[in-house]
């Protein structure tokens, strides 16, 4: 018994020591981000074309801070997923190993992929949409901070959506699902993928769909990834 608890003692505090470099690697490295918290929202709010408000005295430099925070997460991401792996390794079988040692560098391309996407393509085009209703005696006036909060409630979740071939080519070397299975459910997927987009998006229609496309095209090319495994 005694032994057991020390496992479970020196498991616990295995976890408490990766967590704490994870989050020591994030606030040393949005600490750096905020030297730069004005360039990089130059640069966030670029596809809007026109001069953001702040509408109390402390909004913009709270602004500044959420945007640092954002930032250290992003450039400290390979850290915290590898805390994250040196952690669950000793529990995993060789073969997971071998799975996930090829897929862990991958995840970060892929989640860096879905935030490019969503900066340079979801988020320009959403802009101008909303941009549109825009008239002779109705003017659009962005507040600062809100404007920030829309750009990173559809940054990461793209990041995270852009990981589902990954996720599904090892649920598929594991053998835990099949394309056959994943083709079968598609349509409960689909409705699933829609209302995850209203979860994870601003509360608009717009969003949620622009979301919800590139998932499903996501979807549909892991069956196809999943035949080609099998």
């Amino acid at each position: 018994m005694s032994d057991t608890q020390m496992s479970l003692v020196e498991h616990l505090g295995e976890l408490r020591k990766r967590l704490l470099i994870a989050i020591g690697a994030i606030i040393v490295l949005a600490l750096g981000s905020y030297v730069y918290a004005t360039e990089i929202i130059d640069f966030l709010i670029e596809p809007v074309g026109q001069e953001l408000v702040y509408l109390t005295p402390t909004e913009a430099f709270f602004t500044e801070i959420k945007v640092a925070v954002f930032t250290g997460f992003l450039i400290a991401l390979p850290v915290v997923l590898y805390q994250a792996w040196s952690f669950v390794l000793p529990g995993l079988k060789h073969g997971e190993k071998k799975y996930i040692r090829i897929l862990l560098p991958l995840s970060v391309i892929f989640f860096l992929i879905g935030v490019a996407f969503a900066q340079f393509i979801v988020i320009p085009l959403g802009v101008s949409f909303f941009l549109s209703f825009t008239s002779e005696n109705l003017q659009a006036m962005f507040s600062l901070s809100n404007y920030i909060s829309f750009v990173i409630s559809l940054l990461i979740p793209f990041g995270l959506i852009f990981e589902l071939p990954l996720l599904i080519t090892l649920l598929v070397k594991l053998k835990l699902i099949t394309h056959k299975f994943l083709t079968r459910n598609r349509k409960y997927v689909i409705v699933l993928i829609f209302l995850f987009g209203a979860i994870l998006t601003p509360p608009d229609i717009v969003s949620q769909t622009m979301m919800a496309l590139p998932l499903i095209v996501l979807y549909e090319g892991s069956i196809l990834i999943a035949k080609i495994i099998e």
